[in-house]
Formats: structure tokens, sequence, C-alpha cells
């Protein structure tokens, strides 16, 4: 269970709550924390003071301002106006993680709304109702407004949820069935559900979540590549990789070493002179991969600085509403560039270990395409073409979003970090590279079984096993893509990490 108290939460607790619907609850404690925040914004709106956003409009016409009658007329208004995303909805589970997020940075007790809205934005938690939320309109300042907006906009009884059968829900409706009433928004109240980097952080925390797996997976494809290709190990020497004082180097090592260890294969041509430097897609897979690890940290120190960041526009502090920043997601758009750039690469060198092992001439003894009888039969020949496509696509999607910005609001919000577009670009780059390391497990398994008798070592052994539950071997040709999709779900779904433990492995 996950207590939301206004405090940090950790990308483990938001996967947990986005993806495997672990239960929210709201600490206790946090009705108190909230209530001097919302006597201050009572206070001024009382007094007249001029307030952003409180008693006066939004972005460019923060100079306009709004009768005492009319202000909670005014943060309805910024829900439903702010409500225009377009495009296909949004996963269910970024949605889940922008719901629980929006509630955390309520709960600080710094935004001035009541303890109301937490409850209501974790009741739909509760509930498993999924606001729908257009994917496209936010540019990653002023807050993610529009996604935003489009699960507020079911909080007050508007808007749409997704149903069960795809089809959209009035928002009130969804409500309804299950016993909720929509919400009546009261001074600051509609801004601050709208204001923050939900969205975006949303989709770091799953996509930082997704790639640190992906490159323990990076590293078992590598190791049944080399394996598959008669490869050496002895570049992955502990001492040899110690001479660069990288720790994502030495963890993707050690884990070649782990995944290697005892390997029949490997033994039975160490005396060989033909593998005394492999090609650089094998020897060079730990300084690529723990080039890749080491990057990923520093994107999951940028994503857990959001996660324990008061994210809000304005915040209450003290007696003060002071306007702020914190809802530019400029060090997230950073961050989800490089995970991009991360994808694009690692799934590069992964598609050179694939060419390689279909290609005879460079795959030392194997057959071509990994087809029992080639001519005859193309085996996996165009997987090879899917795997590049995908890594073209991986690299057209590296160009970074973070240097994009664009002036709107009239030119008051003259700087924007297109971090949300970004973050977005980055979660269809994970899939991809899942994707790609699919079919390199599919085809170093493929070749591995036609080094018999030699055999693989336990733990790629037991990799091996795994997959084949889910797709047989090749004998001959048939269509393809049921084993990508296959190959790919197995990857996604972690049943290697049951194959491994089993063996007694733990990758780092």
């Amino acid at each position: 269970m996950i207590t939301v108290d206004g405090g940090a939460l950790s990308i483990d607790a938001v996967v947990r709550a986005a993806r495997e619907r672990e239960a929210v609850v709201l600490d206790p404690g946090v009705r108190t924390r909230m209530l001097p925040a919302r006597e201050v914004v009572d206070r001024l709106d009382r007094e007249g003071e001029v307030v952003y956003g409180v008693t006066t409009g939004f972005g460019a016409l923060a100079d306009r301002a709004v009768d005492p009658a009319d202000r909670a007329l005014l943060q309805r208004s910024v829900v439903l106006s702010h409500a225009a995303g377009s495009g296909p909805r949004l996963d269910d589970e970024v949605v889940r993680g922008m719901i629980l997020l929006r509630a955390r940075t309520l709960a600080a007790g710094l935004s001035g709304v009541r303890v109301e809205l937490v409850e209501a934005l974790l009741g739909m938690l509760e509930a498993g109702i999924i606001p729908w939320v257009p994917e496209h309109g936010s540019l990653g300042a002023s807050g993610d407004l529009a996604p935003l907006a489009a699960v507020a906009t079911v909080l007050l009884g508007q808007g749409w949820t997704a149903g069960s059968s795809g089809g959209r829900i009035d928002g009130a409706d969804a409500l309804r069935a299950h016993g909720l009433t929509p919400i009546e928004v009261e001074p600051k109240e509609g801004l601050a559900l709208i204001n923050g980097t939900d969205a975006m952080t949303s989709l770091l925390a799953l996509a930082v979540h997704d790639i640190e797996d992906l490159l323990r997976l990076a590293d078992i494809a590598c190791a049944l590549a080399v394996e598959a290709l008669l490869g050496t190990t002895v570049a992955y020497d502990e001492r040899v990789v110690a001479l660069r004082p990288a720790q994502g180097q030495a963890d993707s090592a050690a884990n070649l070493r782990a995944l290697l260890q005892g390997s029949p294969i490997v033994a039975s041509h160490r005396p060989s002179r033909h593998a005394v430097q492999d090609a650089y897609s094998l020897r060079c897979a730990p300084q690529v991969h723990g080039a890749a690890r080491d990057v990923v940290a520093f994107c999951r120190q940028t994503v857990e600085h959001e996660l324990a960041s008061i994210v809000d526009n304005p915040v209450v502090i003290g007696a003060e509403v002071v306007s702020a920043g914190n809802f530019h997601g400029q060090a997230l758009a950073y961050a989800a560039d490089m995970l991009a750039s991360i994808c694009a690469d690692v799934a590069a060198i992964s598609e050179r270990r694939v060419d390689r092992l279909l290609d005879p001439a460079r795959s030392r003894g194997l057959p071509a395409f990994l087809s029992p009888e080639p001519g005859l039969n193309s085996g996996l020949m165009i997987t090879q073409y899917t795997a590049a496509a995908m890594v073209a696509s991986l690299r057209h999607a590296a160009t970074p979003f973070a240097v994009q910005s664009a002036a709107t609001s009239a030119g008051q919000e003259d700087h924007v970090s297109m971090g949300y577009e970004a973050a977005l670009r980055t979660r269809r780059s994970v899939r991809l590279l899942r994707a790609v390391l699919a079919i390199e497990v599919l085809a170093a398994s493929q070749a591995i079984e036609m080094r018999h008798p030699l055999r693989p070592a336990a733990a790629t052994g037991a990799v091996i096993a795994a997959l084949r539950r889910r797709t047989p071997s090749l004998a001959a040709d048939r269509i393809l893509s049921g084993d990508l999709e296959a190959a790919e779900a197995w990857a996604g779904d972690g049943e290697w990490r049951i194959a491994l433990a089993n063996a007694g492995v733990t990758l780092r």
C-alpha cells in the first residue's frame, strides 16, 4: 500500500501504483498540513489582494482583475478551457501516475487548496476511473496543462473517461457509477489541479524503470550472441574493466561474466586463436551498455528530484502567495532526450549483433540466416530488416526536444521545455528498444541451438528454455510476426528474471 503524505515518492512507488494498481491511501495528517495554506488563500480572496490565479486571470491575462463573485467560475473555466488536448488517449498507467503525482503535490500543503481535492483524486484511483487524456497538449512548462486539465474535468463531472470496451464514458456518469460526486472548485483550486509536471514525470518514471530493466536484457542478449558467435569473454575480465572506473561498465561486465560462467560453448574454443579479438558489438558491449547505465542513473536522479518537488504555481510560503517556476520541466526534457538517445544506440549495437548472427561470412560456421535449409528457406533474414527499420526510427526519434522552445500565451511564456513531448517520444522509444532486443534474443537462441551438441551456460540455457515456452525454434519458414510478438511480450513481462533466479543468477 502506498501512502500519500505530501512527501517524496519513489519511482518504484509510481510504477506500483500506476502499472500494478497497488492501493493508494491518504495520510491522516494531510488535512492538518494543508489547512494553513488554505486559510491564507481564503484571507487574500476576502481582502481582494492582487494574487495571480486567485484574484487575477492566467498567463498573459494575469493583469486582469476578477470580481469576487466570479472567482469560483474562474477556476472552473480554467480547467474547462485548458482541456484542449488532441490525439489518441494516453495509456492507463500514465494517467494513473499523473493522478497520483498531482495528489502528492497538493497534499504537501503549499498549494492553498482544500484536502477534498486530494481525496477526490485518490477516489478516482481507488475506483479505477481512468480519465480520457489526449496525448498532445503540453509544452512542458506552465505545467502539463492540457493533460492535467483532462483529468480535472472528470473531477468536475465533465469530460470523459475510458470505458472497459475502449469507448468514452461521460465523466459525470463515470463518477456516479462509482458513487462519487463532482467537486466544486473554489479560489486557486482549478489552477492547482492543472499546473505541474505530473504528466511528463509519470511518463519518465515509467521509462526509467523500463530502460533499467532493458539494459539488463541487453546484457542477456549480448551474452547469448557471444556464445552463438563463438566469442571470447576475455574483454569482460574484471581486471581489464577496472581500468576505467565507471560503475555502469563494471556492472554490465559483471552481468556478462555471471551469464557466461561455466559455458561449455565458450570453453570449447578457448584454445583457438580465432577469437583473439571479437567485433566491437561483442567486445565493447560493457562500454556501450555501461555508459547507458551511467546516464540512466543520472536520469533516475532527475526524476527522483521531481518526485520530491512542489511543482505548483503559485505556492503559499508562510503568509504569502508567491509566483514560482517549478512547473518548468527543462530538467525532465534533458533527461527524456538522453533516454531516447540511449534507446537508439543500445538498439543499434543489438541490431549489429543480429546482422552478424545471420551472415554466414561472419557467424563462424552458422548457416545463412539461421535456417536449417538456407536457400529453400529464408530463416530469420527479415527479422534483421525489421530491427534495422526500428533502429532507424529510434535514431530519428533521438533528435532533441529540449532545444525546441516556442513562445506561447502572447509572449508571457516565452521559453518552454517541450519536456512532455520529449517524454512521450521516449515512451515510444522504450517499446522499440524492447522489440529490437527481443529479436536479438530470438536470433541468438536459434543460433545456440544450432551449435548442438555444444551447450550454453546454465544461465543462458535457462533464458532460452524460458523463451521456448513462448515460441518454438525455427525448423522451416513460417509467419514470424507472431514469434516477434511473443518474444517482445516475454521480454516485457520479465519471465527471463524468473529463469535467471532459478539458475542462481541475479543481474546488477
